[in-house]
């Protein structure tokens, strides 16, 4: 569709071309059919070069693999396609509508209006005329400019921020609740009831729904409608800004709301829209490391919500059993565990049939006998001599913490640490600046460190971006080449690409716009139309 949009503007200009010069012919008295097979004929190779330039830009696009290549393949064929139709149009249909449609035009008075635009037009042309002059006096001077321009670009082009795709407003958040690792299921509820409340308090905000758990008791989801972009007159980005501060009062949980994107590129399921992910084949090295790194990117001026799914906190109680007094009591460690699973585990102890149904029994302590650890003193065994025993008459109990749980990722522990982006702050600054957070913490080589999901993308596509504008450059000139027949020729016409890749830059820095994958397809399709 972007493809056919864009294509509308391209499509008229060969035929735009072949039009002018044969009505230039019929003013100047010639037969409409002899003016249309003259003015095809003039312009012919010039409408072809122009078309088979263009076409030439998409190439490398086409050809170009990655998440890039994926997502505009189609886009560089459609138009590519719409252009070589509109060549072939411009050179057969037009000039015989022309040869059937075109007729002498008697000169008459032109009015005030017309008169001024000849006036400015030959103003144009004279200035053209004199700064033309003055070039080819001062050659030495223009190839210093021309140099210095492209060394312009260079600079710019380092320095303009960058980005992976331009952050969408699709009237909907999508929230993340993270709560204390100690906190059960029943608890998630009410915390997610009060996150719902405060959010469905916001003026801009239509409704809201979210649920608890998911890979871990301690999480849930939110999903949230704002309202359209013409009532509500603020972006999703700044009520989120808001609603952040108010969430904040919440104790023992946290959510992290985010603004829902069209496209969105792999990596895990996180609380906020980038990841950087950690791995090591020790397992203590990534808990002792995790901290500090998660520390040193939430202390980045410009990056917000970070969070982890590292759980490694969650409460346990062990039961350590004294094997002398129990074997004394004649209590066996299959007993202990035996009777534990009974009273804790949810144990399927029977299966009830009806006609239409079936309903499983599971066995398990009443609900307030699992609020805490307390309930273990209410626990007994039968002993070898047929006596019921406390199980705090040869056990202890203490608490300790476990992981919730291991994440993996390439067979090796893992834990992504997820963080959104400060209004005005890209993504290529956030990316520089957690590599030298990295570098500054001394981080071991054993913990491997990288980014993942849109921000690996758009690692990855920026370091293909200079080779894709390099190789759009290349193949008009091999094209122009072959059609001029001139090694010198094709550099005359690429030599107006630096000045007009100034300005580009120059645009995007004016209006504080990054140097997205879309401005990356606006700087090619710039190449195809300067040219």
């Amino acid at each position: 569709l972007m493809a056919l949009t864009i294509a509308t503007g391209f499509v008229v200009d060969d035929a735009i071309v072949v039009l002018e010069n044969i009505s230039r012919h019929i003013e100047e008295g010639m037969k409409p059919l002899a003016a249309a097979l003259r003015g095809a004929r003039e312009v012919g190779f010039t409408v072809l070069s122009m078309s088979l330039s263009l076409i030439a830009v998409f190439i490398p696009l086409l050809l170009m693999g990655g998440i890039v290549g994926r997502l505009f393949q189609e886009f560089a064929i459609t138009l590519s396609v719409a252009i070589l139709v509109s060549l072939v149009v411009s050179l057969t249909t037009t000039p015989m509508m022309c040869a059937r449609l075109l007729r002498p035009v008697r000169e008459e008075s032109q009015g005030r209006f017309h008169h001024a635009t000849e006036h400015v037009f030959t103003w144009m042309q004279q200035a053209y005329a004199r700064t033309l002059g003055a070039a080819l006096r001062h050659s030495t001077l223009v190839w210093i400019v021309l140099l210095a321009t492209v060394a312009l670009n260079v600079w710019l082009y380092v320095i303009v921020p960058k980005g992976f795709f331009p952050q969408q407003d699709t009237g909907r958040l999508i929230g993340f609740i993270r709560a204390d690792q100690a906190t059960s299921f029943q608890a998630m509820r009410t915390k997610l009831d009060n996150f719902i409340q405060i959010v469905q308090t916001d003026p801009a905000v239509v409704n809201v729904v979210g649920f608890t758990g998911g890979s871990q008791r301690n999480t849930g989801q939110m999903f949230v409608t704002l309202k359209p972009l013409s009532e509500r007159k603020e972006s999703a980005d700044a009520i989120i800004a808001r609603l952040r501060g108010k969430l904040a009062k919440e104790p023992g949980a946290s959510l992290f709301l985010q603004s829902v994107q069209d496209i969105r590129v792999g990596g895990r399921q996180s609380s906020s829209q980038y990841q950087f992910t950690l791995q090591s084949d020790d397992l203590d090295v990534l808990r002792e490391w995790e901290p500090k790194v998660r520390a040193a990117i939430s202390n980045i001026k410009g990056i917000e919500d970070v969070d982890t799914d590292t759980n490694d906190k969650g409460l346990q109680t062990s039961v350590i059993i004294d094997r002398d007094t129990a074997s004394k009591l004649g209590v066996s460690a299959q007993q202990i565990d035996a009777i534990l699973n009974d009273a804790f585990g949810q144990r399927l102890v029977s299966t009830i049939y009806h006609p239409l149904n079936q309903y499983r029994v599971v066995m398990e302590l009443s609900s307030e006998y699992l609020q805490g650890p307390h309930a273990l003193q209410d626990v007994y065994v039968v002993t070898g001599g047929g006596k019921r025993v406390p199980l705090a008459a040869f056990t202890r109990v203490m608490p300790t913490s476990t992981p919730l749980g291991v994440n993996h990722q390439g067979q090796f522990a893992a834990s992504t640490i997820s963080f959104n982006l400060a209004e005005g702050y890209s993504l290529s600054q956030a990316t520089d600046a957690i590599k030298d957070a990295l570098a500054r913490i001394g981080a071991p080589e054993t913990l491997q460190a990288n980014f993942a999901g849109g921000a690996k993308a758009f690692q990855d596509s920026l370091k293909s971006q200079p080779i894709l504008i390099l190789a759009a450059i290349i193949t008009i000139y091999i094209v122009l080449g072959i059609l001029y027949e001139s090694y010198v020729h094709p550099l005359t016409i690429l030599s107006t690409l630096p000045s007009a890749g100034v300005g580009a830059l120059l645009a995007l820095l004016l209006f504080k716009t990054e140097f997205s994958i879309i401005a990356l397809i606006g700087v090619i399709l710039l190449i195809g139309i300067v040219k």
